[in-house]
C-alpha cells in the first residue's frame, strides 16, 4: 500500500520532458490545454496521495482509530515506515499550503494594485494607458477585462507594433489565459518537479496569444 502511494509522488519527475516535448509538437493553445490539465491531475494525484498517508499515519494511533470506529489501529505490514511516511507527508502538505497562500497574497495584492491603477485613468475601450519611465504591457482580468500599457512601452512601439501589442494582450484575456496561469501555480506548489512545467504553461500561453495576435493583425513577422 505505502509502495502505490509513492508512484503519485515519483510521476511529476518525467512531467518536464514531456512537456517540453509537447511544447514542440503540439499547436500553442492544444499545448497550452494538454501541459495544464497534466498539471492540474499530477497536482491532485500528489496531495491526495501525501493525504492518505497523514490518514493512514493517523490511524495507526489509538486515538484516531477510536474516532474512526476501528476496533484496533490500522495495522500494516510496514509498521516501521509509516509514521515517518506520515510525518513528512504532514510536512511537505505543510510547506506547500504555506508557500501557496504567501504567493496567492502576493499575486492578489498585485492585482488589487493593478486594478486600482487602472481604474484611476480613463480608458479607450479596454486600453488603458499608465504614465512610467518603464516599458511594460499587460493583460488585466476581470470586469471590465482591461490592456494596461505604459507610456515608455508605447513611446518604444511603432505603429504597426503596437497593434500587434495590444492583439497580444487582448488575446491573453480573451482566452482566460490568466485560469491557466492560476492552475500552474498552483500545481507548483504541490510538487517541486512541476515548477518547470509551470514556465512550460507560461510560454505555451505567450506563444498562443502571439498566435492569435498574428492572425488578428495578419501578419506573423
Amino acid at each position: 500500500m505505502l509502495a502505490l502511494l509513492l508512484v503519485p509522488l515519483a510521476l511529476p519527475f518525467a512531467a518536464p520532458p514531456l512537456a517540453r516535448r509537447a511544447l514542440d509538437r503540439l499547436a500553442p493553445a492544444r499545448a497550452l490545454w494538454v501541459l495544464t490539465g497534466c498539471a492540474l491531475a499530477l497536482a491532485g494525484s500528489c496531495a491526495a496521495a501525501l493525504g492518505a498517508l497523514v490518514l493512514t499515519g493517523l490511524l495507526k494511533l489509538p486515538l484516531f482509530a477510536a474516532l474512526g470506529e476501528l476496533i484496533h489501529p490500522l495495522r500494516t505490514p510496514s509498521d516501521l515506515l509509516v509514521l515517518p511516511a506520515a510525518a513528512l507527508a504532514t510536512g511537505a502538505l505543510a510547506l506547500s499550503a504555506c508557500t501557496l497562500g504567501r504567493s496567492a497574497l502576493r499575486q492578489f495584492g498585485a492585482f488589487r494594485t493593478a486594478r486600482t491603477q487602472a481604474g484611476r485613468r480613463p480608458a479607450a475601450g479596454d486600453l488603458c494607458v499608465v504614465e512610467s519611465p518603464h516599458p511594460d504591457a499587460y493583460a488585466l482580468p476581470g470586469r471590465p477585462h482591461r490592456i494596461v500599457v505604459t507610456t515608455a512601452m508605447l513611446r518604444s512601439l511603432g505603429a504597426a507594433e503596437r497593434e500587434a501589442l495590444f492583439a497580444h494582450e487582448r488575446a491573453h484575456n480573451r482566452a482566460g489565459h490568466h485560469y491557466f496561469l492560476g492552475i500552474a501555480e498552483l500545481a507548483a506548489h504541490c510538487h517541486p518537479a512541476l515548477r518547470a512545467v509551470r514556465a512550460d504553461i507560461r510560454f505555451a500561453a505567450e506563444r498562443a496569444a502571439d498566435e492569435d495576435a498574428a492572425r488578428a493583425v495578419g501578419d506573423r513577422g
